[in-house]
């Protein structure tokens, strides 16, 4: 950045961004050269189409794995325990962790290196923090590109920690190829999944703090559950195991990471796997396109004041707003 004076007074010029470049340092493994991209992603940068057309020759071989689940149950224990896990069997694994965001900076209000610690100083592992910026669902809008930076860098597996706002949070079914949902004994979550939709969004469940009294009462009623939800479907089904664990101490995350396996082997076989990542892509698109659209909304009011006078109809003013062709 360089600041250049001028008879109006200092103005700001963005330093030029060296795109190619960046992506071979990423690709090469440099964590600040992914860092930096991802950081052109949340900015919104003019550079992102560049970047995007430099990173799409180089993804598409990351296993994405969504984890989500109210707050309470363990999701940022069971995200680390699962590093470890993918850590073991040689992979290398990138963390999103989408945060609440500050109400007064609009940044995530929890720090990656706070609550991943252990993983720190590992060359494997890679964590950024996002927040969500206002946006519902529980993920960041610059999440999906983000992943694509992780994807072209050669990450094995990508972890995707959503913010844990209870029922809006199924946007990450759409996005993860995997998605774990958790749960917990003593926190209601057996009604919670029969009405808030989580049956619909997992691929796997996993009962957390299981050593807690009630997590067997817990598995049983999911499981009846699952069995209800899927007696009326035809065609092949994925049947989405129940998996306790007790993620501080390490216990049952080998069952997590084998169930995982299977669901994406399931996947491949039945031709899921890539039906999931056209649905990606064609939400990715019109997400870039709505929000192209959106930054035009600055002349509605204008179009609003030249409907009011009948100088304009308001379908003529749509035309107008979407195609940017904006006429006095």
């Amino acid at each position: 950045m360089r600041i250049v004076v001028s008879a109006l007074g200092f103005s700001l010029v963005a330093k030029a961004v060296d795109v190619a470049g960046l992506v071979d340092r990423a690709r090469d493994g440099e964590p600040r050269a992914v860092a930096r991209l991802i950081s052109l992603v949340e900015q919104g940068s003019s550079a992102l189409p560049e970047v995007a057309a430099a990173l799409a020759p180089h993804t598409g071989h990351a296993r994405v794995v969504g984890i989500t689940g109210a707050p309470g149950v363990g999701k940022s224990t069971s995200t680390n325990a699962l590093v470890r896990a993918f850590r073991d069997q040689g992979k290398r694994v990138a963390v999103v962790a989408v945060d609440p965001s500050s109400p007064f900076s609009g940044g995530a209000l929890l720090g990656d290196r706070v609550r991943m610690g252990d993983h720190a100083t590992d060359s494997g592992v890679f964590i950024r923090s996002m927040a969500t910026r206002g946006h519902l669902g529980g993920l960041s809008w610059a999440t999906p590109q983000a992943l694509r930076v992780l994807d072209a860098a050669g990450f094995d597996v990508i972890l995707v920690e959503t913010v844990g706002v209870g029922q809006s949070e199924v946007e990450i079914a759409a996005l993860a190829d995997t998605t774990l949902v958790l749960l917990a004994p003593g926190m209601g979550d057996g009604i919670q999944a029969a009405k808030a939709g989580i049956l619909e969004i997992a691929d796997v469940f996993v009962v957390n703090k299981a050593d807690r009294d009630g997590a067997d009462q817990t598995a049983r009623d999911l499981k009846y559950m699952i069995s209800l939800g899927r007696r009326d479907r035809e065609g092949p089904l994925w049947r989405p195991p129940v998996v306790k664990t007790v993620a501080a101490r390490m216990e049952g995350l080998d069952r997590v990471v084998e169930a995982i396996a299977e669901h994406q082997e399931w996947m491949a076989s039945h031709g899921e796997l890539e039906e999931r990542r056209l649905r990606r892509a064609a939400a990715e698109i019109e997400a870039i396109a709505v929000e192209r659209v959106r930054t035009r909304f600055g002349a509605v009011d204008q179009l609003a004041k030249r409907v009011v006078s009948g100088e304009l109809d308001p379908f003529a003013a749509a035309e107008q707003l979407i195609s940017g062709n904006l006429r006095e």
